[in-house]
Formats: structure tokens, sequence, C-alpha cells
């Protein structure tokens, strides 16, 4: 496998299973925080120190597979172009962070793109595992496997009473970030977000976008985790957030309900109209097509669009982004040659599919 093995699809093998709930959360996300005993902290760390690091994880990780999970393929984050990693950050395979400010830094893949190695990034390791639709218990289990499997080739920096030790303090203890990426359409049209968004944060959770912090929560995606890593287990972690998803997933169900019982005509006058605009747009931004996907998106799984598949609507998330627009075009767009080519890529997407399912 090479980097373009990675780059050249917009969705990840693992995103073409159904997972539990998937119609409402997309995917779940356990992502572990370890730094290692010998080693100064990342933020802390000199160059020649980072790759020492590096090395000392790579040598470590790929004398033998890891048979749950199989090869991993090294990509130091340096032999990269920007785009490159901007299509990395794109399908959730790095952070923004790795892509950006690491010294040394690398990202190790298994070929389902489900589990993602972060080398020194914020932390010296963090071990990422995605799972389709709401599969939390899954994912830890998953994560933790690995950890294990880690921990036995290399020592972790850990203090009896405190955890794990990490760069930030919040990840302090288990170490653990458990999220679940949710589409909240029906909750956002009937205007209940406003209120269930802050009550969620007050129970310890954090609500942020769509590539996690700082990011904007773009075409009613919505990434939900837990924000206390301290005092609480892994499984007390996952537990908690799984209630609150629960009951979300509850509420957008009922929501959906009421649009369908109380105003169904409207609601299909805007899922159809995004779907013409999607079909015949000739140029269109980054943020309204995600909204109009988004339409798109609960039209099919109400049962209002037919001969579209839910899965098209997540390529056409990632393929219309900066980065994969720009990827595929094999040079540097300017917005509006990114608009047009959005546009363009989004119709003859559409229509390929429409033929398919004829």
């Amino acid at each position: 496998m090479s980097l373009q093995h990675f780059i050249s699809e917009a969705l990840s093998p693992w995103t073409k299973i159904d997972g539990p709930d998937s119609d409402i959360v997309l995917s779940s996300r356990i992502r572990l925080a370890r730094n290692l005993e010998e080693y100064k902290f990342p933020l802390l760390t000199s160059t020649e120190e980072a790759y020492a690091v590096f090395k000392h994880i790579e040598d470590a990780l790929t004398q033998d597979d890891f048979e749950p999970v199989g090869p991993l393929e090294v990509l130091p984050i340096e032999e990269m172009r920007t785009n490159e990693k901007r299509v990395l950050v794109e399908k959730h395979l790095i952070s923004p962070h790795l892509a950006s400010h690491s010294k040394h830094g690398a990202v190790l893949l298994d070929k389902e793109e489900s589990v993602s190695i972060m080398v020194n990034e914020e932390d010296h390791i963090r071990i990422q595992c995605l799972l389709p639709g709401f599969q939390l218990e899954k994912g830890l289990k998953k994560a933790s496997d690995i950890d294990d499997w880690i921990e036995g080739l290399l020592t972790y920096a850990f203090d009896e009473k405190k955890g794990y030790l990490t760069s930030c303090p919040t990840n302090v203890g288990t170490g653990l970030r458990a999220s679940v990426m949710m589409h909240l359409p029906a909750l956002a049209m009937t205007q209940q977000l406003n209120r269930i968004l802050p009550a969620i944060n007050q129970l310890g959770l954090v609500v942020r976008g769509i590539y996690g912090e700082g990011s904007e929560a773009l075409g009613n995606l919505f990434q939900i985790s837990n924000q206390i890593t301290l005092g609480k287990s892994e499984g007390d972690i996952v537990e908690d957030l799984r209630g609150v998803v629960l009951q979300l997933i509850q509420q957008e169900r009922s929501a959906r309900n009421a649009l369908l019982d109380q105003s169904r005509l409207q609601l299909e006058d805007r899922v159809h109209r995004s779907f013409g605009i999607l079909a015949y747009s000739r140029l269109i931004e980054s943020k309204e097509a995600t909204q109009r996907l988004s339409d798109v998106r609960l039209g099919i799984d109400l049962g209002l669009i037919k001969g579209l598949s839910a899965t098209i609507l997540n390529e056409l998330m990632i393929l219309t982004q900066p980065g994969f627009l720009q990827q595929y075009a094999g040079e540097v767009l300017t917005p509006d040659q990114r608009d047009e080519r959005r546009a363009t890529l989004i119709r003859e997407r559409v229509q390929l599919e429409k033929e398919t399912n004829e």
C-alpha cells in the first residue's frame, strides 16, 4: 500500500458497511492518548527528539503485525504535499493538528482505514478506531486491544494516581475520547437544538463540528464526545455518552415523525428542492452543498426520495471538500473553480447513481 491508496477514494472501506442506527449515527470513534515514559512530550521536544520518538514507535509497531488489525502502513507527514494532508483530514484519518503542527509526525493505517495510529501529534501516540453507526462498546474493545498490544512493546508514561499522562490536562486519566458523528436535521429544522445542545454540555459532554475542535457544524452533522477523562473508567465514560446518544436518537426520530405528520408537504418541497439544486447547479459553494446534501439524506432516510442510496451522500460529503476536489483536479483551484467543479461532480455522481438504480 502507499499514500495514493488512502487518498484516491473518498469512502474508506469501513464506511461502506451499515452499522446500528446509521440513519442518525453515521460513525463511532474511540481515541486513546498515550505518551512514552522516556521522552519529553511532543510540545516540548526538539526536532531530533521527535524523530527518535517516531523511529522508536515505527520499529516497535512494524516488527510484528497485530493479527486482528493486520499490517499497518507507515505514512510520514513531512513526505506529504499540503493537499494530500488535507485529504487525510477530510477522511478523518489524521487530525488538523497532526497535519500542520507536528514535528516528525506520522500516521499508521490499516487497509480498512478503520484504525489510525497518529505519532507525534499532541501526544506521542493517539490510537483511533472508527466504526460505522452506533458501536461505541465495540470500538472501545478494539482500541483497548490495540492499546494492550502497544503497551507490550513500549513503556507508557503512567502515574498510579493520575493514570495515563498526557500533554493536555483534559486527557489525563484514561486518555479516552469517545465520540459519535450524528446527523440531526429534524431537530435543527424544528429549532430544538438550541435547547438540547446546551443541556448536553452541562452533562460533561461537548458538541463540535464535523472536524472536531474549532470546526463548524456543517450539514447538520455534530460530533458529540466526552469532556472528562479523569476519575471515571473507560466503560463509565462510554456508557455516559451512550445514554445521551440514545436520547438524541429518540428525539431525532420523534422530530422526523412530527415533520412527516404535521408538515409533510413542506418537508417534501424542501428535500426535492435541495435535490434539484444538487442535480442541476453549475456553481455551488461548500457550505450550501453540505446543507443540500443533508436535506437529501433526510429525504432518502424517510423514503421521500427514491433511486439514491445514503452511501452516495456520505461519499459526496467528502468528495466535495476542497482537498478532494483539488486531488481529483490534480492542481490548485481557486474558490470559483472549486465551486464549478463541486457542482459538476455532484451532478455527474447523482446522475450515475440514478441510472444505476433504474
